[in-house]
């Protein structure tokens, strides 16, 4: 019989065996951003869709092609998040988070849905992790959220990395770049592919970042925008690149670097990888100054990142930098017959809640079987109670690598125990 319902497009279900990877990925993260003083934040999973919309930019991809977007039943029109940014300046804003202290640094772990052409590295429900820092100007916030970037990469054991950056200045300076850009774009205009021409009036800035192999080759000589730079932009790209360099975090200077989103003002920057085929960036971000002004308020400084988890796990697995999979499970209770089983369900209840994982057999198996069942899930001891012991008021403990093996009286079982499992931990340290 064919199963009647399965995953959406462009889903997956994270199954057990894999689910520890995220685990180990997120706990990794968490201590990072707390080393660097980051708070986390969680905003809802849907937003008013015109948050998005003037927030990550009308033309842009994401939202003329890409957002999950839905009217509800009083006629508002709501989007699944795309992205993180704009809610979390939104947050900043609603909630007079700049009032509390003038910078604030956050960091968040959160599903984002696109409605894209589903392929590797890239799905329709996703997951990131990222930064904000919001509330200051500084080329300093600029590079932290780069260097953290990398530095939680290579904590994870990730290389063969390169960093990418670029300055796509400011409203001062981008609009003569962007005449510049579109004059001498103007004698290749009709070889362009259909999106570059839409974007050389809306967004021109946009067709360096084209993937199209013949729009790269068209726009391979075009100016960078660094000789355009007003003299602000100019001396905060030198601040960055300076605070990098003196970190020692290596990047290239990328003058294709625009990045998607039309709140980036000055700093962007991306992190690619050479293992993952054409889905090659595993971390991207930059500078938003007009963000907050976007979203109606005065201008709020701010600058950050976002990475996607899936497509970090998948390049933690090709390099194979995983640990082995922790399977920790200190004690299997087997009980033959009746008033043993309910005993051992009762002991494994006590156990627990002294901090013991413990597991018992559901299906009333033989010994034998739940021998291997022990054996299988990795038992660092197993317990042994059938109609004697409970007349002795003893239990057979065997711990399963040795195959040593003693009776134990029930009443000292759970000191007994401790004592065992933490003499086993100290041994295998």
């Amino acid at each position: 019989m064919e199963l009647k319902f399965r995953t959406p497009r462009g889903t997956k279900d994270i199954l057990p065996d894999e689910v520890w990877k995220w685990h180990f990925v997120e706990n990794r993260l968490r201590e990072l951003f707390r080393a660097y003083r980051f708070e986390e934040i969680r905003t809802p999973v849907f937003e008013e869709t015109e948050l998005f919309a003037r927030g990550i930019g009308q033309t842009t991809d994401i939202v003329q092609k890409e957002m999950y977007t839905f009217v509800d039943k009083g006629g508002k029109s709501f989007t699944l998040r795309p992205e993180m940014t704009a809610s979390v300046m939104r947050a900043f804003l609603q909630h007079h988070l700049g009032e509390q202290r003038a910078v604030q640094k956050l960091y968040y772990l959160a599903p984002m849905f696109r409605q894209e052409r589903p392929q590797a590295g890239r799905l329709r429900q996703f997951h990131q992790y990222g930064v904000e820092i919001i509330g200051t100007a500084d080329a300093s916030a600029d590079a932290e959220v780069i260097v953290l970037a990398m530095e939680i990469l290579h904590s994870l054991g990730v290389h063969g990395l390169t960093l990418k950056l670029n300055s796509v200045g400011c409203p001062r300076c981008r609009p003569v770049y962007r005449k510049v850009l579109q004059e001498e774009l103007r004698p290749v205009l009709n070889r362009l592919c259909a999106d570059c021409q839409k974007r050389y009036t809306t967004n021109p800035l946009r067709i360096l970042d084209c993937k199209r192999e013949t729009c790269r080759t068209l726009t391979e000589d075009v100016s960078p925008i660094e000789q355009y730079l007003c003299e602000d932009c100019r001396r905060h790209f030198g601040q960055v690149r300076s605070l990098l360099d003196g970190a020692g975090v290596a990047y290239v200077v990328d003058k294709r670097l625009v990045r998607g989103l039309d709140y980036y003002t000055r700093t962007a920057f991306e992190i690619v990888t050479d293992q993952l085929g054409s889905q090659d960036a595993v971390c991207g971000g930059g500078r938003y100054d007009l963000l907050s002004v976007e979203l109606g308020a005065q201008e709020v400084p701010g600058v950050g990142f976002a990475a996607g988890m899936e497509r970090l796990i998948a390049l933690m697995e090709k390099l194979n930098v995983f640990p082995p999979a922790e399977r920790k499970l200190d004690l299997y209770l087997i009980g033959l017959g009746e008033q043993a089983r309910s005993w051992c369900f009762r002991q494994a209840q006590q156990l627990r809640r002294q901090g013991l994982v413990c597991e018992l057999d559901y299906q009333g198996r033989s010994l034998k079987a739940q021998m291997r069942d022990a054996n299988k899930l990795g038992a660092a001891f197993v317990i042994i109670v059938g109609e004697e012991e409970l007349n002795r008021q003893a239990a057979v403990l065997k711990q399963m690598e040795t195959g040593e093996q003693e009776e134990v009286p029930m009443p000292v079982l759970a000191d007994a125990l401790q004592k065992r499992i933490t003499h086993l931990a100290s041994a295998e340290a």
